[in-house]
């Protein structure tokens, strides 16, 4: 039996141990803001113990920080939005594949990586919204259809060079090849009622304000809008319920390459792809969760069911460059 001193020297060892084991740091780099993330890390510390440092940036300078940082990164994760960017990193070999059951039971094959390099953790839909005041629901088909002349001079959307409208027209080249899809997004830009705007908020307040009368935009957007004004004039139309199906970008994460707390770093995505954290992440922005055994919040319920469209995700990565070209091409600026 040991003597009393080196017994309770031993205790404190473990005690030490278990406590250093429980308060053990992941790195998160995000290109989410703070607001959208916080709650989830915080629930996530309480609930283990693990603190979650995160650094937030535009997704561009982010990866390029953990490609410079090397063998010496500090980041264990990266958070970001649409799956271009995650693509992105892929191809940066910045990212290494996590191997999880976990992940691959609670997120749907067509919403991770085939690499496994990366997984989504909610899904948005970019999709078309009207004005209620002049335009009725069965004007509306698809978006194809907003290349016809009926739109002429009442379409409204957002510059080419944000990545959700690049995944759009990727998915748009991978559907109907690139010649039909250049055909189209011709069309979008013959309609534009006036120069494309920044960002999605500009073009509902424009459709809002009568500059246009319809256009396409990522649905949180408008449920951020609509929650400040429940009056507001404009409404979400799901697109191309008779074929493919409404485009589903995601937010997602990766695990990086040179991980300091690879381990640590994959329970926390397990736990983020789980029920309980699946809700908290896609409550706080409006958004749809990936895992299809949580259902969305009453607010987002309410704008109704769709299809969604199956292509998986990463083919917006993988024709990125091509949908870039085609809409220089089409002078969608």
């Amino acid at each position: 039996m040991l003597p009393r001193k080196p017994l309770l020297a031993a205790l404190a060892l473990t005690l030490l141990g278990g406590t250093a084991q429980a308060a053990e740091e992941v790195v998160v780099y995000s290109s989410r803001i703070d607001e959208l993330i916080k709650p989830v890390f915080d629930a996530y510390t309480a609930k283990t113990g693990v603190k979650i440092k995160f650094i937030t940036d535009k997704e561009a300078p982010l990866m390029q920080r953990i490609k410079a940082e090397g063998d010496n990164g500090v980041a264990d994760l990266l958070l970001t939005v649409d799956a271009g960017n995650l693509w992105q990193a892929e191809q940066m070999g910045i990212l290494q594949p996590i191997k999880s059951e976990t992940i691959d039971q609670n997120i749907p094959p067509q919403y991770r990586a085939s690499s496994h390099d990366w997984t989504g953790l909610s899904l948005r839909a970019r999709t078309i919204i009207y004005s209620t005041e002049r335009v009725k629901p069965e004007e509306l088909s698809t978006y194809e259809a907003l290349a016809d002349k009926q739109w002429e001079g009442r379409l409204c959307l957002r510059t080419a060079k944000k990545v959700y409208n690049q995944s759009l027209t990727a998915t748009l080249i991978e559907t109907h090849g690139e010649a039909k899809t250049e055909q189209i997004v011709k069309g979008w830009v013959n309609n534009l009622s006036t120069d494309v705007f920044s960002d999605d908020n500009a073009v509902i307040q424009a459709i809002e304000a009568g500059q246009c009368d319809v256009g396409v935009v990522n649905t949180y957007y408008y449920g951020r809008l609509h929650k400040q004004n429940p009056e507001l004039p404009v409404k979400i139309f799901w697109p191309n319920q008779g074929d493919r199906g409404v485009h589903v970008n995601l937010s997602g994460i990766g695990l990086t390459r040179h991980a300091p707390h690879p381990e640590a770093a994959k329970k926390l995505v397990e736990w983020m792809t789980g029920e309980e954290a699946q809700k908290l992440f896609a409550d706080i922005n409006q958004e749809f969760p990936a895992n299809p055994k949580v259902k969305p919040s009453d607010e987002v319920a309410a704008w109704g069911s769709f299809k969604a469209d199956s292509i998986p995700v990463e083919i917006a990565g993988k024709r990125q460059a091509e949908a870039i070209r085609l809409m220089d091409r089409a002078g969608w600026n």
